[in-house]
């Protein structure tokens, strides 16, 4: 039902938006060619063709912003301002698309709709949020819920409720597993009652809809209230105990009809899994050339201030445990790791004379960019840690697995927010994991722009 209502949500959203799209194009047009003048008409299947990338380009660019997913506690202004970003990100794409088209089409009617359309989706946008949080005040079209269970499952059913009102459900009343002092709420919703009671209840306080989020050590009471429900016509939901374990991606998936319960997933399947592939080696193979001369500079540094070979491959672990070649200038000695393996130190005296400085500017990283066009890497992942430390961070740090579900990559959340180095593993988990469950092609692209930026320079770089 939730579900089901949020992707009701969704397509009245895409539906407003292509609306509002072709009302943006039709103004720039008109203004472009009726108002400004000074130009001919570009051919109509031109034209019809534009419309198209359009309401292609711009509801994908709004998906990939997070604009369709459901988020009560973003702002008016949070919403507006990734608005933005998506808009000029679609248009910067639109405009590369027409210039390698056959006519090449207007700049100034795209300039043109890229405005119309920002305000025009904006002003809609804001005007729906508004209308929906007025329906709510107002208590409109609110289905009632009747929960079992105040436990920690319970709280958390009445927090999920409370953080999707948009979706028109309130928590009526709570029952709990035993007798409760009067007065008492879960998450603000009031326990009414004990489950024995359920039948008395739905008599007495009609609700349309009951959801049952027990432990699992009450298996025995769940099989007695779905008796006493069975001969009821309210609806009714289970929320499994399994849900507990749910770390990455999880959630209740459908097989040929059979439900499953998905405790630990990635966000890279499908499109998405192309989508990035298709950004990494369009971007690695630009960057290549961009720094081929940097690269060219570097390595004659390295050859020429120490002896040994220019390049350093080192086993690194990435994506599902596979462990690959990761390629770097080399900045130490060839003896440094005779003892053994250890992490570089500030002060390390196994550095070259130019190792420090390519160390501290990220410089020993840019052969990684033939990491990514061979596909061992991302440009945007976590970074890759050695195998031989992984074992033990994994018996140290929670959920540090879960890192390898996507790509490695060169440069990373964690990495452009101070994490490198001697800095704290958990805390750069932390910020990996929330990489992983709000991936974006614009969150790569903020992440790269922040990396030229200065990314690569860090204190922590040694």
């Amino acid at each position: 039902m939730f579900n089901r209502l949020q992707r009701f949500w969704t397509s009245i959203k895409i539906a407003i938006d292509v609306a509002v799209l072709t009302v943006a194009f039709v103004l720039s047009y008109y203004t472009r060619f009726d108002v400004l003048h000074g130009a001919p008409r570009p051919p109509t299947r031109e034209t019809l063709i534009t419309l198209l990338l359009v309401l292609v380009l711009f509801p994908v660019a709004y998906r990939q912003s997070r604009l369709y997913a459901t988020n009560r506690i973003r702002t008016h202004l949070e919403e507006v301002f990734e608005l933005f970003k998506a808009t000029i990100t679609a248009s910067l794409v639109l405009v590369a698309l027409t210039y390698f088209g056959r006519e090449r089409y207007s700049r100034l009617t795209l300039a043109l709709f890229a405005g119309y359309s920002f305000v025009l989706v904006a002003a809609t946008r804001v005007a729906f949020r508004v209308w929906l949080e007025a329906l709510r005040r107002r208590g409109l079209n609110l289905k009632s819920i009747l929960l079992v269970g105040a436990g920690e499952l319970g709280e958390r059913v009445v927090e999920t409720i409370e953080h999707h009102r948009e979706l028109g459900f309130r928590v009526t009343g709570v029952l709990a597993r035993d007798l409760l002092l009067p007065g008492t709420t879960v998450r603000g919703a009031p326990v009414i009652g004990t489950a024995d009671e359920v039948e008395r209840i739905l008599t007495e306080h009609p609700v349309d809809q009951v959801i049952l989020a027990l432990p699992s050590e009450d298996t025995g009471l769940l099989k007695t209230l779905m008796g006493k429900l069975a001969l009821r016509t309210v609806d009714v939901k289970i929320v499994p105990d399994l849900f507990q374990y749910v770390t990455l991606y999880g959630g209740l998936e459908e097989f040929g009809g059979l439900p499953i319960v998905s405790l630990q997933g990635g966000p890279l399947e499908g499109w998405n899994l192309v989508a990035k592939r298709v950004f990494d080696i369009l971007f690695s193979a630009a960057a290549l050339i961009l720094v081929s001369p940097i690269l060219v500079v570097v390595a004659l540094l390295v050859k020429l201030t120490s002896k040994g070979p220019v390049l350093y491959k080192q086993e690194r672990m990435g994506m599902d445990g596979a462990v690959f070649p990761i390629l770097k200038f080399r900045t130490m000695r060839t003896d440094a790791e005779s003892s053994g393996a250890r992490m570089a130190t500030a002060g390390d005296d196994r550095r070259t004379p130019v190792g420090a400085f390519l160390r501290r500017t990220s410089l020993d990283e840019l052969p990684q960019l033939f990491n990514v066009l061979r596909g061992d890497m991302s440009l945007v992942g976590p970074r890759p840690e050695r195998p031989v430390f992984i074992e033990e961070f994994k018996r140290q740090i929670p959920k540090y697995h879960l890192r390898h579900k996507v790509k490695a990559g060169i440069t990373g959340w964690a990495q452009i927010n101070g994490l490198r180095g001697q800095t704290s593993i958990a805390k750069r988990i932390e910020y990996d994991l929330y990489y992983i469950e709000n991936w974006s092609l614009l969150l790569d692209l903020k992440i790269l722009v922040r990396t030229a930026l200065g990314g690569f320079l860090s204190r922590n770089a040694y």
